[in-house]
């Protein structure tokens, strides 16, 4: 199951879920260019799978689909995606070039955001747009901290050994923040060193796996004891419940500079 991840801008990602024929399921094309380099050698679009309306993920798709005129592009019930020849939403089934993806509505991000589950009983694949970054999340152009962690712990409820696909190359920076959190995470220095060692050979962090991500990712460990015990220092009180962990976890990364 080749899974490639193709750097768009400056830090985005586009993926590519190649099938054995060779076509491949195109997860946010926020420019055509990498897709089109990409078919030049050789990769053949089957589908398009939107997660959210914004730019850098949904900008690409009408140049593709000058390419590939039939090509469907599946997105979220949001008008602001113009693009969409499929609307799906919450339990929905996406099949498309021989696969089977679910459907997850995961607002915080934006309130339309979904991510796709791909879990055939030989592949775990979590396409998560920009609700769950390694070592991080999004942030809260639109939903609330409740709505953002009830999405990321549902996304957090898929098996451990799931490839998580986010959006951006945000590992290193996320890690700077993630110290700060739990200085002493010996799951979150090894997860830092691999990512430092992966980006000096120019290779992308992702994919990791959602078991590496709750044992390291401070915004799904709102309830361990070492990231209560750090914003208990900074708030000078116990967090209320988790979504005020949650909603100071993200406020302080608004603002964190490493």
């Amino acid at each position: 199951m080749p899974l490639l991840a193709l750097p768009a801008f400056s830090d985005n990602y586009i993926w590519a879920l190649v099938g054995g024929n060779g076509r491949a399921v195109i997860v946010d094309p926020g420019e055509a260019g990498p897709v089109l380099a990409a078919a030049n050698d050789g990769l053949e679009p089957a589908a398009i799978l939107l997660t959210h309306h914004h730019h850098d993920h949904i900008g690409g798709v009408a140049e593709l689909r000058d390419r590939w005129p039939a090509l469907p592009v599946v997105a979220p019930r949001d008008d602001r995606i113009t693009t969409a020849t499929v609307r799906v939403g919450e339990g929905e089934l996406v099949e498309v070039a021989g696969r089977s993806f679910g459907v997850m509505e995961v607002p915080g991000h934006t309130l339309s955001h979904i991510a796709y589950a791909l879990d055939d009983g030989h592949d775990k694949v979590l396409f998560s747009g920009d609700t769950l970054f390694s070592l991080g999340c999004g942030r809260l152009f639109e939903g609330s901290p409740g709505q953002m962690l009830d999405s990321l712990s549902r996304l957090a409820s898929l098996p451990d050994d799931t490839q998580l696909c986010c959006g951006h190359e945000y590992t290193l920076a996320n890690a700077a923040f993630a110290r700060a959190v739990e200085p002493d995470n010996q799951a979150l220095h090894q997860r830092t060193e691999q990512a430092r060692n992966l980006r000096e050979l120019g290779r992308a962090t992702l994919p990791t796996t959602l078991g590496e991500e709750k044992a390291a990712n401070p915004f799904l460990r709102t309830d361990a004891p070492s990231v209560l015990r750090t914003l208990r220092e900074r708030l000078g009180r116990e967090p209320t419940d988790r979504v005020e962990a949650f909603a100071e976890l993200r406020r302080w990364k608004d603002g964190f500079a490493a």
